[in-house]
């Protein structure tokens, strides 16, 4: 696979601290470190947190073990699994996927224990912190909402496939609010498309959802931010695929399995940010005084690959944008 890469913009704030730098911790002890995901196992953004670690001095092994946890993408293991972690005492726990369930369940269990979260919609509205610069509790962490995101995709979307005029909006209600949905829906009277929306709760539903999508024939396809849908993100892709319907998606992960476009924050960089927030914790930090931040950085990957196959022309001019064109 051959990738055309160009540099970002390094955001101006961040949490990281010197490589090698003297610990604030007990001498000999071993900082415990409880790291919960819904998935089934370690990823890209996973191992991003890791190196983020080691930038930051920290040898697992030596002076940070790290308890992992894997749900295996069955929300109802989260809570036990939550509890576990509680039990073994560890220093800090980082929500490392799963969006709101796992940050809840973590919060429920984990009444004094520090957690750190990286979630793709707003803490305050779902309780997880009192505000974003004053969390006020024992949690705090990176979130990659913006409100205007899904309406940037579709304004990308209509760039990238001027004809576009109906778009279905693949949207699960537990991840998107009311008030999302009306940008986007005021983001598609001024660009002249016509949505349908399409709700899928749970994986069995994206079937059932592309089916109801194909009978209304639209012409592109726009897939909004859930934990869900990253899960599934090869099996969503492949059956935009089937039914040939070009798509925008919430992150690079999706266009790394064949989907048209995506635009979003860069994952890899908020995990690395979650390794700076458990650097502090360990050092003596409150999580109750440690803002949490919110995306700097975003990105804007296109397949080519996928765009050949489904017969559509880029605009050179939007290639030329891009911060990565899969060929």
């Amino acid at each position: 696979m051959n990738i055309r890469r160009r540099s970002l913009v390094a955001s101006g704030m961040t949490l990281l601290a010197a490589p090698g730098a003297v610990f604030a911790q007990t001498p000999g002890k071993t900082s415990r470190i409880g790291y919960l995901s819904l998935r089934s196992g370690p990823e890209s953004q996973d191992e991003a947190f890791r190196q983020g670690l080691r930038e930051l001095g920290y040898v697992e092994g030596k002076n940070i073990s790290v308890e992992y946890r894997w749900a295996d993408s069955k929300p109802d293991r989260i809570p036990a699994l939550a509890e576990e972690l509680v039990r073994l005492k560890v220093d800090v726990i980082v929500c490392a996927g799963g969006g709101t369930a796992v940050i809840l369940a973590v919060k429920k269990a984990a009444k004094t224990i520090p957690v750190v979260f990286q979630t793709g919609g707003d803490p305050v509205s779902a309780g997880f912190v009192a505000s974003l610069d004053r969390p006020g509790g024992n949690l705090t962490g990176v979130s990659a909402l913006t409100s205007d995101l899904n309406e940037k995709r579709l304004e990308l979307l209509k760039q990238a496939i001027p004809g576009v005029s109906r778009v279905a909006v693949l949207m699960n209600p537990t991840s998107t609010n009311a008030a999302a949905l009306k940008g986007l829906e005021a983001a598609a009277r001024t660009l002249k498309v016509k949505l349908q929306v399409v709700e899928a709760r749970d994986p069995q539903a994206i079937d059932g959802a592309f089916a109801a999508m194909k009978r209304e024939r639209p012409d592109a396809l726009l897939v909004a931010n859930s934990p869900m849908f990253f899960a599934e993100r090869k099996r969503i892709v492949g059956l935009a695929a089937q039914s040939r319907l070009p798509g925008i998606f919430e992150g690079r992960e999706f266009s790394e399995a064949g989907g048209l476009l995506s635009y979003g924050a860069s994952l890899a960089d908020n995990y690395r940010r979650l390794a700076s927030y458990v650097d502090r914790i360990l050092r003596g930090a409150k999580p109750s005084d440690l803002p949490v931040e919110q995306p700097t950085r975003f990105e804007l990957i296109i397949n080519a690959k996928t765009a050949k196959a489904l017969g559509i022309t880029i605009p050179q001019s939007m290639l030329l944008r891009a911060d990565e064109v899969i060929q």
